[in-house]
């Protein structure tokens, strides 16, 4: 069974960019969970599944063919990426389904600074 500790609150992952000012350590750990959330292939694979499915919803018993890993591993994956505040599950019957957070994916564009124009320059190292 799918359980989900501790979510962490999609508003860790938001305003202002990192790009604006410092982050303080405890800001700086909370986005940080939720970029860890994204940053392994299979959750990956599973955030485009779900993203692209033609009825915007996947239901977990398809999703271990899809990206080849046993029921329990996937299990875990989705238990990480509800948790980071990515996707929502919902529980029918004996399945759960999935889709996507857009308020988590649009905290996570807005503390890395969408729609900057540049970056900031890079100053020429000296030697």
């Amino acid at each position: 069974m799918l359980m989900v500790k501790d979510p962490i609150p999609v508003e860790a992952a938001c305003c202002p960019p990192v790009t604006a000012r410092r982050l303080d350590e405890t800001a700086a750990v909370e986005l940080a969970a939720v970029l860890k959330a994204l940053a392994d292939p299979v959750r990956l694979q599973l955030v485009s599944i779900i993203a692209t499915a033609p009825e915007g919803e996947v239901c977990t018993c398809d999703l271990p063919g899809l990206v080849g890993r046993s029921q329990p591993t996937v299990s875990h994956h989705l238990a990480q990426l509800t948790r980071a505040g990515l996707i929502d599950r919902e529980q029918r019957g004996k399945w759960a389904w999935f889709r996507i957070r857009p308020d988590g994916f649009a905290a996570i564009r807005a503390a890395l600074g969408e729609g900057l124009a540049t970056a900031a320059p890079v100053p020429a190292a000296t030697a």
